[in-house]
């Protein structure tokens, strides 16, 4: 007799149409999975959606490893919960999409980038929404557009209580990633502004200092030679700022702003208008080159508005960073001026307490001194207004409309060629809206912005035409507060080549040739590293307007060769490719200008580094310029010829550097 089979041919009936249902529904699960599967142009990475049991995930392969297992999505309004019995009502076919524009201020000018789209729509209890994917050969990333909600009457606006976005890596995998801070601790109860040391080669099921991880965050999988870096783009007024967050072992998902940021000012919860889009949640996956060489920050996001002017972009010097605040006083900020202008230089940063140590007045003088030496002013101010206690002014300026319109005009008059924004006070949705509302302004009196003691860029670089570059680091001045930062510059420098700088440009402020973060370079702080290394990170940090950490007297106590190569090096590129490295250990990667190649290697292990790098871009025969270390790391310069194998040799002592530039 069959299973199914009863002495009462009711019950056998009821049977036959459970089981008819079961198969009916298993089928069209099957068929809707299949359906809803994306891959990338050249077929490496795949991304494969269900709505299993009523709640949606995805999982990614890339070359056929698992990089995310099946991981939750997800997104709870005021009116709507789109985590449970939800189902994908509609799965577009995948649509070729090329992503192409040019933007002088990021990695790579001019970018190419094929994607796969797809659509869903989801059907959820009382209303619908849309999922937005864009896969490419390296990367992957999704969006939720919320839309109207028409039952009585029509809702057109939304209050997102939280997102059920999440990533479940696969065990084994380690973890390089940022503690988030506590909200009003740190100087002046300024944190949290990513500005925390990275746990390097770490396990997973950890949580930070209990408030998760600042983006970006960057995962080694299993004992496989693939990662994948997380983060999120095109944050804006629109929405707040996230972070990541441990659920469970190798579990993460996405966590709002903490209650306490911003003095406890403003939600935590985002309102958004309908129809409206989420930012988008990206990861890139695959081998360390494809981490470093990615645009996906840039590729998915429009710009905003349109340039008031032509921005240019260059080096510039500033004194704070060894003199500190007694070194904002007028004489000091003339011969930063002539020194600039030694160098070739473009601008001068003339940092906090300005407006009490040099006064408005003799400001205007400074600015028409630096015109006649062809250098230009950046000005700093305290974004402040209530968030925190940081003290130093100009303050109460940036924060209000009316105060900070009238400061720029001012700044226009007087040929300023941009500002330096500091000590915001979190991520939420009203501080996402004050860094647009300062970036429009500034456009509108044609100012470039920099921004310290603040969140990640998300895209900025495209949205904001007069956008230079966020600090979002440990960041050059704590290597004048801490002599353990000093010791620890190489480990740092080897991670911010494969974390914080591949998703936006990074405001270092570095590259100092001093011994000593002193005014005499005799006292203070000891610089361990190379004067090599200070010239491969002029090169490894990306950011198109650098305001390096050197001072006057290095034009007579620093070697000539280093002198030139720094009056030299480039700040915007053309091109970039990975070369070799491992996160806080070693990287090499190179850089393009023009018809110009550099190559830049530093190295943080203990054990010198020698390596044999292939340099395929740069031609048999062509004139090589060698800068390199010996065992004592004292640098040198050689001239050679490229190889016909194209390949160089180079060995890097610990907290030394090696900088190859051939045209």
């Amino acid at each position: 007799m069959n299973r199914f089979q009863s002495k009462n041919p009711n019950n056998y009936e009821q049977m036959r149409k459970i089981f008819l249902t079961l198969l009916m529904a298993g089928t069209a699960m099957a068929g809707m999975a299949k359906d809803c599967v994306v891959t990338s142009p050249n077929g490496k990475v795949v991304v494969t959606l269900n709505d299993d049991g009523g709640k949606l995930s995805y999982n990614v392969r890339y070359q056929d490893v698992q990089i995310l297992e099946d991981s939750p999505l997800g997104i709870v309004t005021d009116r709507l919960d789109f985590t449970k019995g939800v189902s994908i009502e509609n799965c577009t076919d995948p649509l070729a999409v090329e992503k192409s524009y040019e933007l002088r201020t990021i990695k790579q000018h001019n970018v190419s980038v094929d994607y796969r789209q797809i659509l869903l729509t989801i059907a959820g209890e009382g209303g619908k929404m849309e999922m937005e994917w864009m896969v490419s050969d390296r990367d992957v990333a999704y969006r939720y557009k919320l839309l109207p909600i028409r039952r009585h009457d029509q809702t057109l606006v939304a209050v997102v209580k939280s997102e059920a976005s999440g990533f479940v890596l696969p065990k084994g995998t380690t973890t390089f990633l940022c503690p988030q801070s506590l909200p009003m601790t740190g100087f002046a109860r300024t944190a949290p502004s990513y500005e925390t040391n990275y746990t390097l080669d770490d396990a997973m099921g950890k949580n930070g200092w209990g408030q998760g991880y600042s983006f970006p965050c960057l995962f080694k999988v299993n004992s496989s030679d693939n990662w994948i870096i997380i983060s999120e783009t095109g944050v804006d007024g629109n929405y707040c700022a996230s972070r990541l967050l441990n659920d469970h072992d190798g579990s993460y998902k996405i966590g709002f702003p903490q209650e306490g940021e911003c003095n406890g000012i403003g939600s935590v919860t985002p309102a958004i208008s309908l129809p409206g889009y989420t930012p988008w949640r990206t990861m890139t996956v695959g081998t360390l080159k494809n981490i470093v060489e990615t645009t996906v920050a840039n590729d998915l996001v429009e710009q905003k508005y349109e340039a008031s002017k032509e921005y240019t972009y260059g080096k510039g010097s500033w004194s704070w960073i060894i003199g500190m605040d007694p070194s904002c006083n007028y004489d000091e900020q003339c011969r930063y001026i002539d020194f600039s202008a030694q160098m070739g230089y473009r601008s001068v940063l003339v940092d906090a307490l300005w407006d009490t140590q040099i006064g408005y007045k003799k400001m205007e003088q400074l600015a028409a001194y630096g015109r006649q030496k062809g250098v230009g002013l950046f000005l700093w101010y305290n974004s402040n207004g209530k968030w925190n206690d940081a003290p130093q002014t100009p303050k109460g300026i940036m924060d209000n409309s009316r105060l900070r319109r009238k400061e720029m005009k001012w700044m226009q008059e007087n040929g300023i060629l941009g500002i330096k924004v500091d000590f915001f006070g979190g991520d939420k949705q009203m501080m996402m809206q004050l860094y647009e509302d300062i970036l429009s302004d500034a456009n509108d009196f044609g100012l470039q912005v920099i921004f310290h003691g603040c969140t990640l860029p998300r895209g900025w670089e495209r949205m904001y035409p007069n956008y230079v570059a966020s600090e979002a680091v440990l960041a050059s001045e704590n290597l004048h507060f801490s002599q353990g930062m000093c010791d620890a510059e190489a480990r740092n420098a080897c991670t911010h080549t494969f974390i914080r700088n591949t998703v936006g440009s990074m405001d270092f402020g570095g590259s100092t040739l001093n011994k000593y973060y002193g005014a005499d370079n005799q006292h203070g702080n000891q610089r361990r590293t190379s004067d090599v290394f200070a010239l491969a990170t002029a090169v490894l940090f990306q950011s198109s307007v650098q305001h390096f950490a050197m001072a006057p007297n290095n034009l007579t106590d620093a070697p000539s060769w280093a002198i030139d190569f720094m009056k030299q090096v480039p700040t915007t590129w053309d091109d970039i490719r990975y070369i070799d490295g491992y996160p806080g250990r070693y990287a090499i990667i190179a850089r393009r200008q023009g018809n110009q190649w550099f190559v830049a290697g530093i190295n943080a292990d203990e054990q010198p580094l020698k390596k044999t790098i292939s340099l395929p871009m740069i031609a048999a025969g062509s004139q090589l310029k060698v800068y390199s270390d010996d065992a004592k790391l004292q640098g040198s310069v050689k001239t050679m010829k490229q190889s016909k194998k194209q390949q160089l040799t180079v060995t890097i002592p610990c907290n030394g550097g090696v900088v190859v530039v051939a045209n």
